[in-house]
């Protein structure tokens, strides 16, 4: 092989395993979910850390963004990849766990990652492999420990809470990804009496975003997509992992009545360390006051 070729593969290498997939982002997005009148709140998207002992990086990066006082924080699962990571995603998300949060498990909360061919999810997808086979990583201890801190789990239940002077209506499910979700345990309309219905789970199954925009939930977030995770650029994402479209596989966009939100995540697989055209990050969505016939998704900054 020509040292040239050699040279450019190693480089190519080298920058979607260490600098893009340790370019942390924030992206901000305007909401126009909320009625007229009412003070605009703010909500901090969490999703896919996946996290390992040892990224230091995506750690202080993550402490850092309790600069932002969000109003909620809303954590869409995958948070960790290791036995031994709850310590530092606690330590990661100290600056958050004072604010008002809420979280659902994804697959790899309950099952560490395996080595693999990093590139079979181009022709396979991950959908109930391990749903019958017996959890390998400490999720009860993980959800424990968010809900000593306050956060709601909001596997497969409803809930009540109170953002700012919102009275915010929530509704959640396990993930679809390994067979777990309930729609059933939360069906029926959202409380038309909240400023705020909320939807949250981590696989943007479009099975379940209907079920929640038919029963009146106005936001919905997800992650798990990964942003696709290797894209070509102007060209997107080669594959979702799950049912949603490619064009939605990141972003805000619509379902129905619904505003969606898919967050392309902030970690990967240890076995497959790599992005492409598609930065790890958070997202902060500002929920704005509606304006008349306003159905856009204006506001992506």
């Amino acid at each position: 092989m020509p040292l040239s070729l050699l040279g450019a593969g190693m480089a190519g290498l080298a920058y979607v395993s260490v600098i893009e997939r340790n370019a942390f982002r924030l992206r901000r997005f305007d909401v126009p979910v909320l009625e007229p009148g009412r003070r605009p709140v703010r909500v901090l998207h969490l999703s896919d850390l996946h996290l390992t002992p040892g990224r230091r990086a995506l750690v202080n990066w993550v402490r850092s963004l309790g600069d932002l006082k969000p109003d909620l924080v809303v954590n869409t699962g995958d948070s960790i990849a290791h036995p031994e990571a709850i310590p530092p995603l606690l330590h990661a998300l100290r600056p958050l766990l004072s604010r008002p949060g809420l979280f659902v498990y994804g697959s790899n909360d309950l099952y560490a990652p395996r080595p693999k061919n990093p590139a079979r999810y181009l022709w396979r997808t991950s959908k109930g492999e391990r749903s019958r086979q017996a959890p390998t990583l400490p999720w009860q201890e993980l959800g424990a420990a968010m809900s000593a801190e306050g956060w709601l789990d909001m596997n497969n239940a409803t809930a009540r809470i109170k953002i700012g002077d919102l009275d915010v209506a929530v509704g959640g499910i396990h993930d679809s990804h390994i067979n777990l979700d309930r729609y059933d345990r939360i069906a029926g309309p959202a409380p038309a009496e909240a400023d705020l219905r909320l939807g949250v789970m981590h696989s943007p199954e479009p099975r379940n975003m209907t079920r929640f925009a038919d029963d009146g939930y106005q936001l919905l977030l997800a992650g798990h997509t990964h942003g696709g995770q290797i894209c070509i650029p102007f060209y997107g994402a080669l594959v979702t992992n799950c049912g949603i479209d490619r064009a939605r596989v990141k972003g805000l966009h619509r379902h129905d009545s619904a505003y969606l939100h898919v967050s392309a995540g902030l970690g990967t697989s240890p076995y497959a360390p790599a992005r492409f055209a598609c930065f790890p990050e958070a997202s902060l969505l500002t929920l704005m006051p509606r304006r008349g016939g306003d159905t856009s998704t204006h506001g992506v900054r």
